[in-house]
């Protein structure tokens, strides 16, 4: 097993890379993200930045990237509830460098300001890019969060298709974040979220709970129905726990 350390390295990295590219697709842009190519640039952004460093990272911390897989898996019991806590800092000192660093670049092109832009943070109601209320919200991040952390854990869960997984996985956030972009600009992932909300601050703060309420709570869910459907029957598979795979 990787010792510790080297994994919450490979989760911060890891994280950090998901984060500058995804925002910075949008941050970096002047067009909007509502225009049809800046949603699924954004959207191919995040896709293929998680494959890569899926690819680069999961062998060494299983690459989770996001606090919302970590509790998936480990509710799944599919990785030890002793990591949770350094997994999740990890993730979010990641992308929160990723954050300040996607500021600096930003803060390079004329009139660029934080407080007039929205730094790619996530919202509801009038801070949502199609102006979706908080209902709306709820329910969009609640599903897909579900849906992605338990295509992560079925992945994972057929070995057979470890060489393709980070693809795999990468093309479901992709497609994710294609149906969430309109209505919350993307999360998902409430490391990604937190990240933008501190600079942001003011209503990106205030709407951040959503972010973490929504993708956690179907993270959970997606986790009990993986473990009431496959349990830990398999000793091969527990091994492949206690190393917290994804991808």
């Amino acid at each position: 097993m990787v010792a510790l350390g080297k994994r919450l390295w490979a989760e911060s990295v890891g994280t950090a890379w998901l984060v500058f590219v995804g925002c910075g697709s949008a941050v970096l842009d002047p067009g909007g993200v509502l225009q049809g190519s800046g949603a699924l640039e954004m959207s191919l952004a995040f896709g293929l930045a998680f494959a890569t460093a899926s690819y680069v990272f999961r062998e060494t911390s299983g690459a989770h990237f996001n606090p919302a897989v970590t509790i998936g898996f480990t509710v799944a019991q599919r990785f030890p509830v002793r990591d949770l806590l350094p997994y999740i800092a990890a993730q979010l000192v990641g992308a929160t460098l990723a954050a300040a660093f996607l500021v600096y670049v930003a803060s390079g092109r004329p009139g660029f300001e934080i407080a007039a832009s929205d730094f790619a943070a996530n919202g509801f109601g009038a801070h949502s890019p199609a102006d979706y209320p908080l209902h709306s919200a709820l329910v969009i991040e609640f599903a897909l969060s579900f849906v992605f952390v338990i295509a992560c854990l079925l992945v994972v869960d057929r070995k057979e298709l470890a060489p393709v997984a980070p693809l795999v996985t990468g093309a479901c956030l992709m497609l994710a974040y294609l149906v969430s972009i309109p209505v919350t600009n993307g999360a998902v992932n409430p490391a990604r979220s937190t990240a933008q909300a501190l600079f942001v601050g003011a209503w990106a703060l205030d709407q951040l709970w959503l972010f973490w309420a929504a993708p956690l709570s179907g993270a959970v869910a997606a986790g009990v129905l993986f473990s009431l459907m496959h349990g830990n029957a398999d000793p091969s598979a527990k091994l492949a726990d206690e190393r917290g795979d994804v991808a």
